[in-house]
This record gives structure tokens, C-alpha cells and sequence, in this order.
């Protein structure tokens, strides 16, 4: 892989139009507009670094904006866990927390069933 793509895949869109990361669409699209008017290169000469920036804005709005483009980035966005404190990360994985919970199997399931069932025979045997 090129240096570039590498570069698009680290970057976290939640961060870059400083929302949570449950943001609904509304409070996505506000922040970008107040993010584009802040940072666009009109407003700054041709700043290199602001059209950088401004650049980086629409591309987390491009994605944040799109629910099928949002939920793949979602899916495979940046998982570089080290990089977030313990409020971002819960806040930023909760929904795959809450919904892998022993992936989705609750603790009376057809696979754990067995195992209470022998245990109950132990505790009779005995």
C-alpha cells in the first residue's frame, strides 16, 4: 500500500468534526459546517496547512454523512486502541461491546446449555 491510503485509514472522521462518536446526522452536519467556515482557505491567503485541514474536514463529512459509508468506517475505521483514552474508546465501541456480549449469545443458549446440564449431574453424583 501506498503511504497515502495508509494515512486515509488512521484518521478518526468522529475526531477530525469533533463529535461523539454516536453523533446523530444533525449534530454531524452542524459541526461541519462550523468546521468549514472556520477553516476555509479563503478566509486564510492559501495556507497550505488550512486547505490541508479543510481538505480533511470534507473527507470525514463525505463519510460521516453517508449511512452505508458510516457504518463500513464504523465497521473497519480505526482500531488503534492505544490512541484513545478509556471514555473515547467506550464511547467509541459501545455499540460492538454491547451487542458482542459472548457474541450474542445469552448465558441459557442451546451452547452453554450442556455445560450447565453436566454440572447439575456433578452436583447430584456427588
Amino acid at each position: 500500500m501506498d503511504g497515502n491510503h495508509d494515512k486515509i485509514t488512521c484518521k478518526d472522521y468522529y475526531k477530525v468534526l469533533e463529535v461523539d462518536y454516536d453523533a446523530s446526522d444533525e449534530k454531524i452536519r452542524l459541526n461541519y459546517r462550523k468546521l468549514a467556515l472556520k477553516w476555509h482557505p479563503d478566509k486564510h491567503k492559501g495556507d497550505c496547512a488550512v486547505t490541508e485541514k479543510f481538505q480533511e474536514i470534507n473527507e470525514a463529512y463525505t463519510v460521516l454523512s453517508d449511512p452505508d459509508k458510516r457504518l463500513e468506517y464504523d465497521l473497519s475505521g480505526n482500531y488503534e486502541i492505544d490512541k484513545y483514552t478509556l471514555g473515547e474508546y467506550l464511547s467509541r465501541f459501545k455499540g460492538m461491546i454491547l451487542t458482542c456480549n459472548g457474541l450474542g449469545i445469552s448465558h441459557t443458549s442451546i451452547w452453554s446449555q450442556p455445560l450447565m446440564e453436566l454440572n447439575d449431574f456433578k452436583e447430584y453424583k456427588v
